[in-house]
């Protein structure tokens, strides 16, 4: 097993604490370890050097990776599971992952309610690297809820309770998981595990790759210049969603220049048309990017995820 030693928010604050508390720090990273996502090969890549790159960003941001070839998950496992596990995707416009602003420091909070976090650190979508790029995304998300339900017991879950979490364009790869799970992404794949996750939560999403709404990066990298309009069908979730289509939790606020907030209205509407649960809520302001706190309000809406967490049935 190798043990993940990042520096998150909790972790920078046991190392800052007296010595009392230090004799924490080795239940904390117990709690953490970094697995390679595939064990054998990885589909539907190119035989090339890592291209990976890391930068570190500050203590606001922490550290986002590049160019990400060899997809990994972190798990977090807290010491009295609850039953419930989270593959939680990062943003980054599909050019990046803030593994640590909407990763591992978000993946703290859900172990300290006893929710098992799986963070994904998810392949860019690269011709370089990827053999057809705008599935493999698709393919790790789709892979992390298979290994999270596969080893259900190792983890203490109940594999009927695992669901997915995304910020930005990886709200948008949690969105695909939640609408395109009836199709797997690595067609080759003869594993009948089930990879509907069981809820979604969705944060400043990407939802949409419509000329209006479309967050243009994030389709550029994903499906191309010249994306054709069954692509743009395609990788639109709200045109996906279905009856089946598992219960969502929505985070916008109504100034983000970067998403448009009618990105998480269109998927909100489209819910309630084919009568699946949905809770949204949208601030006046906040932006892009704001991670787990919205300092333009008081409001934080972890805590309503977590409330609505417990709710699930």
């Amino acid at each position: 097993m190798n043990l993940f030693f990042p520096i998150p928010l909790l972790t920078k604050q046991i190392l800052q604490t007296s010595l009392g508390m230090l004799m924490l720090f080795p239940l904390l990273v117990q709690a953490q370890t970094e697995i390679p996502l595939y064990p054998e090969a990885i589909p539907n890549a190119r035989q090339v050097p890592d291209t990976e790159r890391v930068e570190d960003r500050g203590e606001k941001t922490g550290r986002v990776f590049w160019d990400t070839a060899i997809p990994t998950l972190t798990i977090y496992q807290p010491e009295k599971p609850n039953g419930q596990g989270v593959v939680i995707c990062p943003g980054g416009g599909y050019a990046l992952t803030a593994f640590d602003k909407e990763g591992l420091w978000v993946a703290e909070q859900l172990m300290e309610e006893g929710i098992t976090a799986f963070v994904l650190k998810y392949r860019i979508p690269q011709d370089s690297t990827c053999i057809d790029k705008s599935l493999a995304p698709l393919q790790d998300a789709q892979q992390a809820i298979r290994y999270a339900r596969q080893y259900a017991e190792k983890y203490q879950l109940n594999p009927r309770n695992i669901g997915i979490m995304g910020f930005s364009a990886g709200g948008h790869l949690a969105a695909s998981a939640a609408t395109h799970f009836y199709e797997l992404a690595d067609a080759s794949l003869t594993d009948t595990t089930s990879v509907r996750p069981d809820f979604a939560a969705l944060i400043y999403p990407v939802i949409s790759f419509s000329e209006e709404l479309a967050h243009k990066g994030s389709r550029r990298r994903l499906i191309g210049d010249s994306p054709t309009e069954a692509q743009i069908l395609h990788w639109s979730n709200e045109k996906q969603v279905k009856a089946d289509t598992p219960p969502t939790f929505l985070v916008h606020a109504a100034d983000d220049r970067s998403v448009k907030v009618e990105n998480s209205l269109v998927f909100y509407q489209a819910c309630l048309a084919h009568s699946v649960s949905v809770e949204m809520h949208l601030y006046p302001e906040g932006g892009h990017g704001f991670g787990m706190y919205n300092t333009t309000t008081e409001d934080v809406w972890m805590e309503r995820m977590k409330n609505w967490l417990k709710g699930l049935k």
